[in-house]
């Protein structure tokens, strides 16, 4: 891992972003409050280009313009710019995607680009391009093998994307000291909610708070979940320190509030069997998602359809969700980091009393929950984004 490879082929391509960027990274909650900040500034009318990563069905889902996934051709466009001019610079799979992206929003013209972090931040290929704005969503254990094994050392990667003299946004309560000792450092502009910013629920709605400025009676974020006022929180102060440049409404404010959408986040398939699809993966996504489904509980049982890659923290994602579901159906998942059903289901087995059904890929898994479910019952879909990418397809063209 490092920027110096990818530094040299965006020199090379002179990709040097006239527009504003806001850069996005953290554990959790990043890639809601991408779409919330693409939600909000394409309701004032503004062209806005967002890259998030990684893709449920198809790459183009990374790359967005004005709303619109991009297509082959302009992909393609945009890796031959990159690979015109690496010469003999190796790149990964992520350096070469990024590159491409950036190359794509300034050849559209974007006039605000939104870039969600892959992994880290410090070291992550976004990190090239100079933001206006950074945002740390959360921070907790994931990718320790890269990151490091505690929140101290995975907040200090996280806060490399913080940039001396700009305002960098945090929206997690508790921050490592990391954190904050390195926006201390270099001088940045620190805003942390629950000091600087804050929410709170209202019976019309949710209420946001910036110093002596609030805006009240806000509709709810159409992404489900409690913990999305957080990362609909961490947008709006984003966008307030860039009135100058990119000034917003109320009006904006609200509509881009109300229409936000991402699959795979609390994603509920409406039927006489709900199916709810969510990417959680690591412990503090499961407690979301425990918070969730006690937030909106079904007449009938809840059934789990569940894979996890074998370098995630499956007790911690287990551990939050034991009292959850009825059964679990879990499933292996294939290639270099899956991990077998049967290795999985012993794990769920050592901390739950549901029974516990072991089958070869969440496709067939979530199939075999559909037999045992019936009207008012719910299958949740959760622990990996290839865990819903398989199930995905058939939970939306079989209601």
């Amino acid at each position: 891992m490092g920027l110096e490879r990818v530094s040299r082929v965006r020199d090379a391509m002179g990709l040097y972003p006239s527009f504003p960027v806001i850069t996005v990274g953290g554990t959790n909650g990043k890639g809601s409050t991408s779409v919330y900040l693409e939600s909000i500034l394409r309701a004032q009318g503004y062209k806005t280009g967002l890259y998030t990563s990684p893709h449920l069905l198809r790459y183009n889902e990374r790359i967005r313009i004005n709303g619109r996934e991009t297509s082959d051709a302009e992909i393609l466009a945009g890796l031959e710019a990159v690979e015109g001019a690496r010469n003999d610079v190796s790149l990964t799979y992520f350096e070469h995607g990024t590159l491409g992206a950036l190359w794509q929003f300034v050849h559209a013209g974007v006039e605000v680009a939104i870039l969600e972090v892959g992994l880290g931040g410090r070291l992550d290929a976004v990190n090239v391009f100079e933001p206006a704005v950074s945002v740390v969503t959360t921070v907790d254990l994931d990718h320790q093998a890269w990151l490091g094994d505690s929140r101290e050392a995975i907040g200090f990667e996280k806060a490399g994307i913080f940039r001396p003299g700009k305002t960098a946004i945090c929206a997690e309560l508790n921050p490592p000291q990391s954190l904050l000792d390195h926006a201390s450092a270099i001088g940045a502009e620190l805003l942390r909610i629950g000091h600087d910013f804050s929410f709170e629920q209202s019976a019309d709605g949710w209420n946001y708070h910036m110093g002596e400025a609030s805006l009240c009676a806000l509709p709810m974020p159409a992404l489900a979940g409690t913990h999305q006022l957080a990362n609909a929180t961490a947008a709006l102060a984003s966008l307030s320190k860039l009135p100058e440049t990119l000034p917003v409404s109320i009006t904006a404010i609200h509509e881009g509030l109300a229409h936000a959408s991402l699959q795979g986040r609390f994603q509920r398939i409406r039927g006489s069997v709900e199916v709810v699809l969510d990417v959680a993966h690591n412990p503090e996504s499961a407690r979301a998602l425990e918070a969730n489904l006690r937030g909106n509980p079904v007449t009938g049982k809840t059934f789990a359809v569940f894979a996890l890659l074998a370098d995630k923290d499956a007790s911690g994602v287990i551990e939050p969700l034991t009292d959850c579901f009825d059964a679990w159906f879990v499933a292996s998942l294939s290639g270099a980091r899956g991990q077998s059903g049967e290795g999985l289901a012993e794990q769920v087995r050592k901390r739950v009393t549901a029974p516990v059904n072991v089958h070869d890929n969440p496709l067939a898994a979530y199939q075999a929950a559909k037999l045992h479910a019936g009207d008012g019952d719910r299958i949740v879909t959760f622990g990996s984004f290839h865990t819903v990418a398989e199930v995905l397809p058939d939970a939306t063209t079989s209601r």
